[in-house]
């Protein structure tokens, strides 16, 4: 199948070229970690799995930078979920390899990979939404809060991405292998799927767009990431005196917990008056239409058929 000519043809070269950028410096992470024969053979393989993605990535981002102008964000959902499936993967990889050798402690190299991916992840999101390409949102106020919506999602990525930065980075005392892998699969998961759910609640609004009503992603968000990363941070820095816990997300999960409380809160007193507004409305709609019709004008005909009598006068 022909993918049709792309409608943003700068929106599809900027996401491919991030795209394998961010790939090809995770290939070289691999490849450094190994020396010897195997160098040649991860090197190999890295090459071929790139190549294979590409191809698949040659019609995926076409077909993305073909909706970019419209409300629809399925490809743009499918492709996230091969980046993120594919780099994770390679994280992962790394990540053990920086376990199993515990005497490299190359501080600048591990803080090169987290700002690698603090950068690439959440600029990757960005385009795909496309934001500055909403033409057939057409209210700037709305505009304007669905900007402010998509902040909070890139902030919840770096929080994501934070939690899995304490694996590889640095560290005087070592977490529990089943701790470690419950954090890292946890935040794979929600790499995975949290930004679809805003992608797909821009996409389900349509030409419609009903900020109050996209609600889903802020209930995720608020108990998968500000609570319970909020625990793990809290757990982490109480049971496994973890000094690398980052004391200013802690806050800002504080803060979040409270901003979007009051939201609901808020929301749902609008949910509560809308139908009551709503009846009011009706009910002066109705009233002219219940008063009496006013009686139509009566017109009195009078009789004409008989005559007047005549009184009859004696001459004398």
């Amino acid at each position: 199948m022909v993918p049709p000519p792309p409608s943003n043809k700068p929106h599809v070269c900027l996401s491919t070229i991030l795209i394998m950028g961010s790939m090809a410096l995770m290939d070289a992470y691999l490849v450094e970690q190994n020396q010897g024969p195997r160098k040649i053979g991860v090197c190999i393989m890295v090459t071929v799995g790139d190549i294979c993605f590409l191809i698949v990535l040659r019609y995926v981002a076409v077909w993305v930078g073909a909706e970019v102008r419209t409300a629809k964000r399925g490809y743009a959902m499918i492709l996230w979920f091969l980046y993120i499936f594919v780099l994770e993967i390679k994280v992962y990889f790394i990540y053990q390899n920086y376990k199993a050798d515990r005497k490299s402690l190359d501080t600048i190299a591990r803080k090169a990979l987290t700002l690698l991916l603090s950068v690439s992840v959440p600029v990757l999101y960005i385009i795909l939404v496309g934001i500055d390409h909403m033409e057939y949102v057409r209210a700037f106020k709305k505009k304007e809060e669905i900007r402010n919506r998509l902040f909070w999602v890139v902030v919840d990525l770096l929080d994501i991405l934070d939690i899995q930065a304490n694996l590889w980075e640095p560290q005087k005392k070592g977490l529990p292998l089943w701790t470690e892998g419950l954090m890292f699969f946890y935040c794979y998961i929600l790499l995975l799927i949290l930004p679809c759910v805003s992608l797909s609640e821009i996409s389900m609004q349509g030409i419609n767009i009903v900020p109050h009503k996209m609600m889903l992603y802020p209930i995720l968000s608020l108990v998968t990431i500000n609570i319970i990363t909020l625990l793990i941070r809290g757990g982490n820095l109480i049971f496994y005196k973890d000094m690398r816990v980052s004391g200013i997300l802690m806050g800002k999960n504080l803060i979040a917990i409270v901003l979007k409380t009051c939201s609901f809160v808020q929301y749902k007193s609008h949910m509560q008056n809308v139908p009551s507004a709503l009846g009011v409305e009706l009910q002066k709609n109705t009233t002219p239409h219940s008063q009496p019709m006013p009686a139509p004008p009566q017109v009195l005909i009078q009789d004409l058929t008989s005559l007047p009598e005549v009184t009859v006068c004696d001459h004398t």
